[in-house]
């Protein structure tokens, strides 16, 4: 299984980005997707997540508001859309994949994960 994660780099506060992640070596349709982040010096914490169908997301309330996942079963591509970017936004972007919904929600015990992408936001 691979999720290769794309999109990532350097904006200024205020902007946008959209962060992609393309599954392979899985049935995409039955897994649960979720995006992470971990800031230096930090622990990776819970971004956002969607459910296998797409008519579920689930967000952290730092990002609620402000992020929008997505995804797309045909192309077995799940999507981050970033908007009013802050500084604090600035950390590396990891893709998950479980096949259980409160797993990926939790980001505790998830199956598979991607390698992740670097967001830089300047203020």
């Amino acid at each position: 299984v691979q999720l290769q994660a794309s999109g990532g780099g350097l904006v200024q506060a205020g902007g946008s980005l959209r962060l992609s992640c393309e599954a392979s070596g899985l049935t995409f349709g039955n897994y649960a997707m979720g995006w992470f982040r971990q800031a230096p010096g930090k622990e990776r914490e819970f971004v956002a997540a969607i459910n296998w169908s797409g008519a579920n997301t689930y967000y952290s309330d730092s990002v609620r508001g402000r992020f929008r996942i997505s995804r797309d079963n045909a192309k077995n591509t799940v999507s981050l859309r970033m908007s009013s970017l802050k500084p604090e936004d600035t950390a590396i972007y990891y893709c998950a994949a479980d096949e259980l919904w409160d797993t990926v929600r939790r980001g505790t015990g998830v199956h598979y994960w991607g390698q992740g992408t670097q967001v830089t936001v300047s203020s």
